[in-house]
């Protein structure tokens, strides 16, 4: 899987919403290799796209098309100053990937991971997730550096979300998590409470 993230500032979140829409019915036909993407606004007009793909040749073919190009042109008509692109190859998904049923997903940028940690914190989580944590439905994760990337993660509910934050862990994954919140330090969480889901 390819992954592209686009992140930028809108204060017209309909109007993003809308272009993602025309992407959606004009532009993806003719994008072969594309699997799907989460976007949203949150609160503050941060406007966030993760875009999936079989590989990085099908995401490459899809933005030299003239037509990519044109729909980007508009697009930034409705975002405000700089916009961040990131890609990346190396992707992990937990609990099937994403899901077209959240109704909250959260997005965690992050440095100072421990790579070979979280892969022993994830494996523990996955065999304790449906009792634990069943607001969790999918997550997908891709890493932008040896110690660094983006998690993003989907909820049945963001009342779910955090009604289940709130909640202590049980006595035998209390140590896992406190391990898990000490790598997570230096973390950027982007919150999108309407995510739009393709």
């Amino acid at each position: 899987m390819f992954v592209q993230l686009i992140e930028g500032h809108t204060t017209d979140a309909d109007a993003v919403r809308r272009q993602m829409e025309i992407w959606m019915s004009d532009l993806r036909p003719g994008a072969p290799g594309f699997l799907g993407a989460t976007a949203g606004v949150t609160d503050d007009g941060t406007f966030i796209a993760v875009a999936r793909f079989e590989s990085a040749s099908a995401a490459t073919a899809n933005s030299e098309r003239p037509e990519q190009g044109d729909w980007w042109a508009d697009t930034e008509k409705h975002l405000d100053g700089a916009t961040g692109f990131v890609e990346s190859e190396d992707v992990e998904a937990f609990l099937g990937g994403g899901s077209d049923d959240a109704g909250f997903v959260q997005i965690m940028k992050s440095t100072g991971i421990d790579r070979d940690e979280m892969k022993r914190l994830d494996a523990a989580f996955e065999k304790t997730a449906a009792t634990f944590r069943p607001d969790v439905i999918g997550s997908l994760r891709f890493w932008t550096a040896p110690d660094a990337g983006y998690d993003v993660t989907y909820f049945t509910s963001e009342t779910d979300a955090r009604a289940a934050e709130a909640m202590p862990p049980p006595p035998e994954l209390a140590e896992l998590m406190e391990e898990f919140e000490s790598m997570m330090t230096d973390t950027e969480f982007i919150d999108l409470s309407d995510p739009w889901l393709y």
